[in-house]
């Protein structure tokens, strides 16, 4: 049987729809990937994807600085105070695209690409300690990485900055996305869902004023308020970006994603330390606080910290950092900032080691603005159930009705759809609905309504009567008992049964080894 002809007339990829383009390009660099691992191999293509970024934008200024026509009449192409003053990275000679990829087939590629980074690392100190260099390593075989030049250079294909820098930072984010899900458990450290981002952005609407994420990971929740800013025709220049990351990998990539995006990133901080233990902006009062920070983390210097002045509501349990992260953002709100973040849902109904005390303390300072509980598969490192906080500093006023005797509760446990067995994700209908209904319910004339099985605006003195539980399904009228799940006091509870099972075990054991020895004696 004769063999069916490939169809090599592929529509070009510089002319592929966006959504098909990125499909296109994940699928061609893992076919690359060959027997490297997704945690490594994504700091090759993405640092690949930057380097195309900043040379297309620097080939551009260039070309124009060459012409010496109009505004750039007697520039010097080669003047690096040229391209600072128009926000655009220097890029050396032996390190500009155009170059590498004439030299792709060359054994010696991978070097000569480390030597690039870390000569626009020195022409560029924004970019210090930031770039990978890790081409030249053993297991990257140089044809693998010649082929992924080859494709990296049809991304944008002579365009000018503008779209370059949309096209390849959509791919570098749908990049981050596909890592993420490759590597699971350990990818969703630093990539949050898209689709959860979105939802915080569209719900906080941050226009304007100072945002800060202080577990920034690889940056998703600035670039998502970006482009909330731009798509709502607001200007980006309008709002200000500080960030604190303690895993350096994941800070670099932060840094990387932000200035593909033209974001300015100089106040995204990193350190090994953490944002407990040695706060990168103790003097910030920010606007918006949007965080995504690890769930139930019981290694967060809990001990060290037992008289903190950020505790102003309750000292934390060492054991578990959740209402250490909560006040940790309330103590960076300025006097009428609005907070938004993720937490365990354990959060919303904990007693242990004295959450309940902070969480009534809380509610009583009218700080909870709204809870919004999550379906379950949105989360690629944890299968924890997970839930929405916003908290207000100022419900009375700040451009909203007054609200400071209510809490909305937002049930969403049934929305979304799976896109496998293990993922779930928020239609854009889905965020738009949970965003609206926030919306109308503070907005002052707003047409807000309850819905039973979905929203419902309960009073303070209906959650004092629920004993400050703040689990949706209790106020919008759905089955509570998933609901008020905690995985701390059930763990806990489950591992008490297990040592007392295992302690009543030894004590039989030992009493059938006494008897034995007893009837060996007789």
């Amino acid at each position: 049987m004769a063999k069916k002809k490939e169809n090599n007339n592929l529509e070009p990829l510089e002319k592929q729809p966006l959504d098909r383009l990125e499909v296109t390009l994940w699928k061609a660099a893992d076919k690359l990937r060959k027997n490297i691992d997704a945690a490594e191999y994504k700091h090759v293509v993405l640092g690949l994807i930057f380097l195309k970024y900043i040379s297309d934008a620097f080939e551009e200024l260039h070309a124009k600085l060459k012409s010496g026509q109009g505004e750039y009449a007697g520039a010097d192409p080669e003047d690096k105070d040229e391209y600072k003053a128009e926000n655009v990275f220097f890029v050396p000679e032996k390190a500009r695209w155009s170059y590498l990829q004439s030299r792709a087939k060359q054994p010696t590629i991978g070097k000569e690409i480390d030597e690039a980074m870390d000569a626009i690392e020195k022409e560029n100190p924004s970019l210090k300690d930031v770039l990978p260099k890790v081409y030249a390593r053993g297991n990257l075989d140089p044809t693998s990485l010649g082929g992924l030049i080859d494709l990296i250079s049809n991304i944008a294909l002579g365009e000018a900055k503008a779209r370059s820098a949309d096209i390849l930072g959509h791919v570098f984010e749908y990049f981050l996305g596909e890592f993420a899900l490759a590597e699971g458990k350990k990818g969703g450290q630093f990539y949050t869902p898209r689709c959860v981002v979105e939802l915080l952005v569209e719900m906080l609407e941050p226009y304007k004023g100072r945002v800060f994420d202080p577990c920034c990971g690889s940056g998703g929740m600035f670039v998502q308020s970006e482009k909330f800013v731009q798509s709502h025709q607001g200007k980006i220049n309008d709002i200000s970006i500080y960030g604190q990351e303690s895993n350096q990998t994941t800070w670099r990539l932060c840094k990387m994603n932000l200035a593909i995006r033209g974001i300015d990133s100089s106040q995204v901080k990193w350190n090994s330390e953490g944002s407990f233990l040695n706060d990168a902006h103790k003097d910030l009062k920010a606007d918006f606080v949007i965080a995504n920070p690890p769930f139930n983390d019981s290694d967060w210097g809990g001990d060290l910290l037992r008289t903190d002045g950020r505790w102003k509501y309750g000292a934390p349990p060492a054991g578990n950092a959740n209402y250490a992260w909560i006040q940790h953002f309330i103590y960076h709100l300025s006097p009428s900032g609005i907070a938004g973040f993720v937490l365990a849902k354990g959060s919303l109904t904990s007693k242990t080691s004295g959450e309940g005390e902070i969480r009534k303390a809380l509610i009583e300072a009218r700080l909870v603005d709204c809870i919004v509980n999550l379906p379950a598969k949105l989360f690629l490192n944890t299968q924890i159930p997970a839930c929405l906080w916003f908290l207000s500093r100022n419900k009375a006023n700040g451009g909203y009705r007054n609200r400071t005797d209510e809490i909305l509760f937002i049930d969403a446990r049934n929305m979304g759809q799976l896109i496998n067995r293990r993922t779930r994700v928020l239609t854009t209908e889905d965020i738009q609905k949970i965003a609206r209904t926030y919306h109308e319910w503070r907005n002052p004339n707003g047409k807000y309504e309850d819905i039973k099985g979905f929203c419902n605006s309960a009073s303070i003195e209906r959650v004092r009567e629920l004993d400050y539980v703040l689990t949706p399904g209790r106020y919008v009228g759905l089955p509570d008992e998933e609901d008020d799940f905690d995985f701390n006091e059930r763990f806990t509870q489950l591992k008490k049964e297990f040592e007392a099972q295992l302690e009543e075990e030894q004590r039989l054991n030992q009493a059938i080894i006494e008897n034995l020895k007893r009837l060996k004696l007789e």
